[in-house]
């Protein structure tokens, strides 16, 4: 009993570390968005100033309308709010880093540069991830160690069934000398037999909710790998598509609309609504990249180790 105590102490070291390892690695990946949006944020409000240079070069030749320019600084205004709440929210997950790391909470941080590589889709294989989950899952190994306590302590009830005995030999000392020796015989006969079958009945009940716990356990952590896994490759789907194809078609749909509205064929309401299309590709991007992160952490947290 003592050892599966003592391994499921070692399990419950092990489940602490994975969380907070998990935790560590998904806080610096929100660090990373929120750092990026605020760079993101400010190139679209470079991309802005001379939008609106732009406009009022032509409201200034009369050949465009001045609520094109106000309309551009209206949409510089909601940026600079915008980017006020990414600042706060990058205080809030510098601050939280430096906590989980047992720092200060405004010990100087290195700037969240980039994100870790994801591995391989060779790597993500989900029937091997699920037979490394079997074997270093520290929730798994907790359970493990919970069935085994109680399975001794299930013997230990059934062992009460038989008669104990105790065997005893002391020495008489007289003087310098050893001349006679004491033996000790006690016996334990097991006559209330009510409690000991209510023992039995405890001890078989407590394994039976062990093992059902750690089958229910097994379950919800199968049941996360697998969807941290499709959730990973969805996203990863969803990122070479907007790599490839979304990016490249809004600065396309951008660069077109600047130049018609140049020359007076676009308004400037499309010419926004171009701009406002690679900022929402561009951030959708980051999110994804930042999911991906999320869900990686995720599924090493219920490995208990890193791929």
């Amino acid at each position: 009993m003592a050892d599966a105590q003592a391994v499921q102490a070692s399990g419950q070291v092990a489940a602490s570390w994975t969380d907070l390892a998990a935790r560590i690695k998904q806080t610096y990946a929100m660090r990373y968005f929120t750092v990026s949006s605020i760079q993101l944020s400010q190139q679209t409000l470079d991309l802005l100033d001379d939008l609106e240079q732009v406009a009022q070069t032509r409201y200034a030749n009369g050949l465009g309308q001045q609520q094109d320019t106000i309309r551009v600084q209206v949409e510089k205004t909601m940026l600079k709010s915008e980017l006020i709440a990414l600042q706060n929210e990058t205080h809030h997950t510098y601050a939280r880093l430096n906590a989980l790391l047992s720092r200060p909470v405004n010990a100087p941080l290195a700037e969240a540069a980039q994100l870790r590589v994801m591995p391989p889709a060779a790597k993500l294989d989900e029937a091997t991830l699920q037979e490394r989950l079997l074997a270093q899952n520290p929730q798994l190994r907790i359970a493990e160690a919970n069935i085994q306590s109680f399975e001794k302590s299930r013997d230990l009830a059934h062992a009460n069934r038989y008669p104990g005995f105790t065997l005893g030999f002391s020495p008489t000392q007289s003087g310098a000398a050893v001349k006679t020796w004491d033996l000790m015989l006690e016996l334990n006969i097991p006559l209330q037999q009510g409690p000991r079958r209510s023992q039995e009945r405890e001890s078989e009940a407590l394994l039976s909710a062990s093992t059902a716990r750690k089958q229910a356990v097994l379950n919800r952590v199968q049941s996360e790998l697998s969807e941290n896994l499709s959730a990973l490759e969805s996203a990863r789907r969803t990122e070479t598509l907007i790599n490839t194809r979304l990016l490249p078609q809004a600065d396309l749909t951008y660069q077109s609309a600047l130049a018609g509205y140049e020359t007076g064929k676009v308004d400037f309401a499309m010419l926004i609504e171009a701009q406002r299309q690679i900022l929402k590709a561009r951030q959708q991007l980051l999110q994804i990249q930042t999911d991906m992160q999320l869900r990686l952490a995720d599924i090493e947290r219920i490995l208990g180790e890193e791929i």
